[in-house]
């Protein structure tokens, strides 16, 4: 009978093995991620900056692909506005899914210790 349980054990342990490392690598991501938005706002919010310091008849110009577009400064700002929201909600959205994330680890590991709790109790 002890061998029926060993290998539930075991295989339950594989299981929640593979989850905590599944998950941490999804934490990792998420903080890239996070890092990279987080630069892109930044950018955004510098670009903006000094895109109001310039004076209204200063030809503004946007990149688009291989050419540049001639536009207001204030259709250039509410994009760089619009730019630095996206990336602040997107951030938002990936601290949540890290922290539930985290959350599940922490779970996972606890499964893990409760099994080897009851194992040593039996």
């Amino acid at each position: 009978m002890a061998a029926p349980v060993d290998l539930e054990l075991k295989k339950a342990f594989t299981e929640l093995q593979a989850k905590v490392m599944d998950t941490q690598q999804k934490v990792k991501l998420a903080d890239l991620q996070i890092e990279q938005l987080t630069k892109t706002k930044k950018h955004a919010h510098l670009t903006d900056t000094e895109v109001m310091m310039l004076v209204d008849e200063t030809p503004h110009v946007r990149g688009r692909g291989r050419m540049f577009i001639l536009q207001p400064k204030g259709v250039i700002h509410n994009q760089l506005l619009e730019k630095q929201r996206i990336a602040e909600e997107k951030i938002k959205e990936l601290e949540q899914k890290k922290s539930y994330l985290e959350r599940s680890v922490k779970e996972a590991e606890d499964n893990i210790r409760e099994m080897l709790m009851a194992r040593r109790a039996q």
